[in-house]
């Protein structure tokens, strides 16, 4: 949800690329000869198709032309991407990012460093393993006794870890295990997230017309103009008020599409303290579970 300073609009959602071949393959060549001489120097996105040179740093960048109306700038976990209309020359287009250069470069950062805490900070899927459910410790239980994967909750009033007990075998792999884990938290995920949604659209008077799961690194949710709703999985981590949090925040863009003050005065007529709630997922707080 990175917002570009005031300018030129930062999209949420990337359309298709609509560059010619020639410049596309051109522009490629030149990215690959400079990261071949000087990688360190370069922030480079997979799909780099232009480079630009910010502050002394060679930034690699994804470009595409999009039907649009001003220049977006999208700033994630693979770096930097830029769309805009066709009839914008790339002169004026390379102007508008060195004018955010300092927003752009400094984002960058941020999403390396949160890289390289995410990677620090991956869950080795084994038996005994602890992770947060719904907020609250649960433990991971190897019972080649069951079958699927069980879940024993624990009794009101007691204090530890619930259970997830799944029906493997000691000395399983690690990619089994957590298959079988992700898809448990996953079909809870599903049901949950339907659950909020339906009561939620009903409040702000919206209609979904489809949910998906998404397992994004760097993004919590999503929403489209067509009623299309993306929730990430790893959100039943976290406990309720954050979770609806994040539903209702993507439900308020079925109202208004943009993060204008008329849109967080949406999502505060429902989730009043919703600054606290949304501090829990700026805090460090990964989605760690990958």
């Amino acid at each position: 949800m990175d917002k570009s300073p005031s300018g030129h609009s930062v999209a949420a959602q990337l359309d298709l690329f609509a560059v010619t071949e020639d410049a596309a393959q051109a522009a490629a060549t030149t990215v690959a000869a400079h990261s071949q001489t000087d990688p360190a120097a370069l922030w480079r996105h997979p799909q780099a198709n232009r480079q630009i040179l910010l502050q002394h740093h060679w930034v690699a960048y994804a470009f595409r032309r999009a039907r649009r109306r001003s220049i977006g700038f999208v700033v994630g976990d693979q770096g930097l991407s830029v769309a805009a209309p066709r009839w914008v020359p790339i002169s004026e287009i390379e102007q508008a990012i060195r004018e955010k250069s300092d927003w752009i470069l400094r984002k960058l950062q941020e999403q390396r460093d949160r890289n390289r805490r995410l990677q620090a900070s991956r869950l080795v899927w084994a038996d005994g393993v602890e992770f947060a459910y719904l907020g609250l410790p649960v433990r991971l239980v190897l019972d080649s006794a069951v079958s699927a994967a069980v879940w024993e909750p624990l009794p009101p009033g007691t204090s530890g870890c619930s259970t997830l007990r799944l029906g493997l075998p000691p000395g399983v792999g690690t990619e089994q295990i957590r298959e079988m884990a992700q898809g448990w938290l996953q079909r809870q995920a599903r049901q949950l997230f339907e659950q909020r949604c339906a009561h939620f659209s009903a409040v702000l008077g919206v209609r979904v017309r489809r949910l998906s799961l998404s397992s994004a690194l760097t993004r919590w949710g999503s929403a489209g103009a067509d009623g299309t709703i993306r929730l990430n999985w790893r959100l039943v981590h976290f406990g309720l008020p954050v979770i609806d949090y994040v539903v209702v925040h993507e439900l308020a863009h079925l109202r208004v599409m943009d993060h204008s003050p008329r849109f967080w005065e949406v999502v505060e007529s429902v989730v009043p303290d919703y600054r606290q709630r949304r501090q829990a997922l700026q805090d460090d707080h990964l989605p760690h579970f990958a």
